[in-house]
């Protein structure tokens, strides 16, 4: 049965006003709910492989609107990490949710879910790419976590929905973007001590901060996801990590789709022989 642990300040947060419509995108409907933020997703045969910029830009900005970079997370007692391994070699991709509770940051559940990516690559829309197979290793696991943080932007995105935003729109739970480049906007360096950070600006607005969660290592991209505040988000990223440049549940994802993803390239290897 799902679990979850710790707890959640949600005093911040409002119902939001529900977009309607149906907005399809790559292999899935997403339905707005009316009177809520949760967004429900069913299986479809419809793709957006031809889909052109212009409307998957415009996707994001009709979802954009549902996506409140507020709030707090008080004690969680899980921490997910989610990553994405993308072979070109197999044009195939392993999504990996890692689930470890906090704060001894040790893995206590875990999904990966493999599946053909067929919507090309454009930077800005990785979650057309990512996001069915994120979403379906989600379903999966037995301890729902209380906080999840996303490789990738979250509100730090030209249109305000990179994929932990879009990803955020789909869950129950706070969530944030975590990225190890910048898409959009303009930074100082950070001071080179672990903790240090700087703003991500965006023309007038702050859209993310750039944080130091090493000393002497390059810094990560941190943006709000969904029902998270920037300066929270900051705070529990620093508190994930255990000596590595990426947050621990991060990290674990991370590892846990790129030794997926090698275990299909061998697996196709072996089968040419």
């Amino acid at each position: 049965m799902p679990h979850s642990g710790g707890a959640v300040n949600r005093g911040l947060h409002k119902p939001q006003t529900a977009i309607q419509g149906i907005i399809t995108t790559h292999r899935c409907l997403i339905i707005p709910v009316s009177g809520g933020y949760n967004l429900g997703v069913v299986e479809s045969p419809m793709h957006l492989s031809g889909c052109s910029f212009v409307e998957a830009a415009a996707v994001q900005r009709r979802l954009a609107k549902l996506v409140e970079a507020r709030g707090e997370v008080a004690s969680p007692g899980f921490i997910a990490g989610v990553d994405v391994s993308v072979s070109g070699r197999t044009g195939k991709g392993c999504a990996a949710v890692a689930v470890l509770s906090f704060p001894g940051l040790k893995v206590v559940d875990a999904a990966v879910e493999a599946g053909p990516v067929e919507f090309p690559y454009i930077p800005g829309l990785l979650s057309f790419i990512e996001l069915p197979l994120e979403f379906s290793a989600w379903k999966q696991l037995e301890i729902k976590p209380d906080l999840v943080i996303v490789d990738g932007h979250g509100i730090a995105h030209p249109r305000r929905l990179g994929i932990a935003a879009h990803f955020g729109l789909m869950v129950d739970v706070p969530v944030i973007g975590c990225a190890k480049s910048l898409l959009c906007g303009k930074y100082d360096q950070p001071g080179v001590k672990a903790g240090s950070s700087s703003p991500m600006v965006d023309g007038e607005e702050v859209i993310g901060v750039v944080l130091r969660t090493r000393d002497g290592v390059r810094p990560v991209f941190v943006s709000p996801g969904n029902h998270i505040g920037l300066e929270d988000a900051a705070g529990w990223v620093m508190k994930a990590c255990s000596g590595y440049r990426l947050p621990e549940p991060l990290r674990q994802a991370h590892l846990m789709a790129g030794e997926a993803n090698t275990g299909i390239i061998n697996k196709l290897k072996r089968a040419r022989r």
